[in-house]
């Protein structure tokens, strides 16, 4: 995989693709000159200019592979609204940015998803309490090699295994009954400034998301890639290790001390990360070529 960059020029430039939805998504792609592309995947209320998706670009860069890194729709510089959930529209999102790059004659190489964490201020018709919550980017690009099986390279950053893990306790044991009887509950930051509006809607995008059926439509030809720290107080390493269980292809990774950000251990995330790749762009160097078919079904997520 490795590549001399000593007679190519590395450039960044914005890319704008637009979704099935009508949104423009922003990016920006770190062009090599390969044809290979891996695609960086954000987190919850986070963006492409968060520090491990600029630090995972620029490692590839290095390697001379082309990297593309963006923002889902309402988040960073794309146009939509934030949605809570939104797990299957984030995965239409990367989905019209592998066609779009495929047009191009690129091969999508992987996709990698990393998730975020941040905490949030609720206030639900003046009852307010600090509760804390993610969505997850690795959760994105797992749903999305589950329901189109045409890119066969998958990091999964710090991804939650169990969606309805932890949610009775940051938003009360009757928190269902109270969004349907209100119809939505608004999220504050710290700061008391509106933020966005969880519906029911998008709370049963997330609570209907089954990461354990996700994990079993992930093709054997899939190669996947969990990496998780093991001081992780947002998503426990416990999740780690249910994702080994039900995906065929996987591998497993934790780094010792880090947290949900990998705050002082970047260099060996993007270190762990670039090694598998490394090793999977290889195996597929002696692989017979195979034409690329649409693999797109309805399945029942």
């Amino acid at each position: 995989m490795t590549q001399s960059l000593a007679n190519r020029a590395v450039q960044q430039r914005r890319v704008v693709i637009e979704n099935n939805h009508g949104e423009k998504l922003s990016g920006i792609l770190h062009e090599t000159g390969s044809k290979q592309l891996v695609i960086v995947c954000h987190g919850f209320q986070s963006s492409k200019e968060r520090i491990p998706m600029v630090n995972l670009a620029a490692a590839l860069e290095k390697e001379g592979i082309s990297a593309f890194r963006f923002d889902f729709a309402g988040n960073g510089e794309s146009e939509g609204s934030f949605q809570y959930g939104n797990y299957r529209r984030e995965a239409e999102d990367l989905r019209a940015v592998v066609q779009h790059f495929r047009r191009e004659n690129r091969v999508i190489s992987a996709v990698i998803g990393h998730s975020k964490a941040v905490c949030w201020h609720l206030n639900i018709h003046s009852m307010a309490s600090l509760i804390q919550d993610y969505i997850a980017g690795g959760n994105v690009v797992l749903l999305y090699a589950s329901k189109y099986n045409d890119v066969h390279t998958v990091v999964n950053i710090s991804g939650r295994f169990n969606l309805e893990k932890g949610m009775e306790g940051r938003l009360g044991k009757d928190f269902l009954l109270r969004l349907k009887q209100h119809g939505h509950i608004d999220v504050f930051n710290r700061k008391g400034k509106f933020e966005y509006r969880v519906t029911e809607e998008s709370l049963k995008d997330r609570l209907t998301t089954d990461i354990h059926a996700v994990c079993l439509l992930i093709q054997q030809e899939c190669r996947v890639l969990t990496v998780h720290g093991s001081m992780d107080k947002i998503v426990p390493a416990e999740d780690a290790s249910e994702f080994a269980k039900f995906i065929p292809n996987h591998k497993l990774h934790i780094i010792k001390g880090a947290n949900h950000e990998y705050t002082s251990h970047q260099g060996e995330l993007t270190s762990v990360v670039l090694d598998f790749l490394r090793e999977n762009f290889n195996a597929e160097k002696d692989m017979p070529k195979l034409p690329l078919k649409d693999h797109s079904f309805r399945s029942r997520l």
